[in-house]
């Protein structure tokens, strides 16, 4: 029997074939991908715009939810400190970052739409998002119910799903992978006790149990699993509530409990305790810790920065107060509550963003 020299060799090409085929859906040439991804995933994240441009597959992975959890598991994320500010024109708010691996501050693209304000931001999946408040279209202010959403790895704008009410001036926060917004002022100017849910695999805002008055001016934070509402207003005439909503999403009901704080200015969450500024003390730090719900005051230096308001965030770890004032002289307060005795307040002249800082957020990606 006689074969031919292509059958003889086609066992030795279906082997080169399934080797090809093998590296053309590799990362790295001769490494597994789980491997090549851990690798990639040490690289800082000021050299991903370069990274994006290696290969499409490189492009992909940067950009995939599999490649942030990697980043996570290793511990590589990088908390970066995005600003809303009005720079120096004070013509219309923009956001900017700061990148403390290159140390610079850099412009996001312009939100889409109408100049806005009064709107409610919270992180969640690497994204920045934009929700509700007040839309300036000729002449008049609007109230809003969209939300868009920031992607800090594509650097762009999109839309998803508008709340169910247009409101501004509430409270929102993310528990458990979903954005909760609550209370509020609506459509005509009217307090509001609605809360809503938006779940962010099915782009849908729901309906959950209202609060049991109305409530605005407000701010939200989670802890040990429950949405916490606190501060703002409850009525033109009952004036500032001295007691905090608490939901629990398990039995779905609102609780009271004592807030130790009442106007509050600014605010920041950091290892299940809140951190807030009163508007009757702007040199006063109000610290509640969630696990025995007590209040206690932290005196703030009063010689380390220029006077001024503030707005707060966390930044790996630390509390930053920018200033809320076009004040070219300020120098941002820094705090670390896990520095020794004496060495927790620092001063920042590089950390501050072009104008007056309207609100901030850090983001780890």
């Amino acid at each position: 029997m006689e074969y031919s020299t292509a059958s003889q060799l086609s066992p030795k090409k279906d082997f080169h074939n399934s080797i090809k085929l093998q590296e053309e859906y590799l990362i790295i040439p001769g490494l597994p991908n789980d491997v090549a991804t851990l690798c990639i995933a040490f690289v800082p994240r000021v050299y991903f715009p370069v990274i994006k441009n290696v290969s499409k597959r490189w492009r992909t992975l940067v950009q995939s939810k599999e490649f942030h959890l990697t980043r996570t598991k290793a511990g590589t994320l990088e908390d970066r400190l995005y600003v809303l500010t009005t720079g120096h024109d004070f013509k219309r708010t923009y956001w900017e970052v700061y990148n403390s691996t290159c140390n610079k501050w850099e412009k996001l693209p312009v939100m889409p739409g109408p100049a806005k304000s009064n709107f409610g931001f919270v992180v969640l999946d690497q994204k920045l998002l934009v929700i509700g408040g007040l839309v300036q279209f000729e002449g008049m202010d609007l109230v809003s119910a969209e939300l868009h959403n920031y992607d800090t790895v594509l650097n762009r704008w999109t839309k998803s799903s508008s709340m169910k009410t247009a409101r501004y001036d509430f409270a929102c926060v993310v528990l458990a992978g979903f954005v909760y917004v609550a209370g509020g002022l609506g459509a005509d100017g009217e307090g509001l006790t609605s809360v809503e849910m938006y779940n962010p695999e099915k782009d849908e805002w729901a309906d959950i149990t209202s609060l049991k008055s109305s409530r605005w001016g407000c701010f939200a934070c989670a802890f040990q699993g429950k949405l916490h509402v606190l501060g703002g207003r409850s009525g033109f005439t009952i004036g500032n509530p001295r007691y905090m909503d608490v939901y629990d999403p398990v039995t779905k009901l609102w609780e009271e409990e004592k807030c130790g704080c009442v106007m509050v200015l600014t605010h920041a969450a950091l290892s299940e305790q809140l951190y807030c500024i009163e508007w009757k003390d702007e040199r006063k730090l109000v610290l509640y810790n969630a696990f025995d719900k007590a209040w206690k005051r932290i005196a703030m230096p009063l010689a380390r920065s220029t006077r001024s308001s503030f707005r707060l965030t966390n930044v790996n770890g630390k509390l930053f107060f920018l200033s809320a004032a076009d004040s070219p002289s300020y120098k941002t307060l820094v705090y670390d509550p896990h520095a020794s005795k004496g060495k927790e307040w620092q001063t920042s002249a590089i950390i501050k963003p072009a104008g007056k800082c309207l609100g901030c957020l850090s983001i780890a990606a």
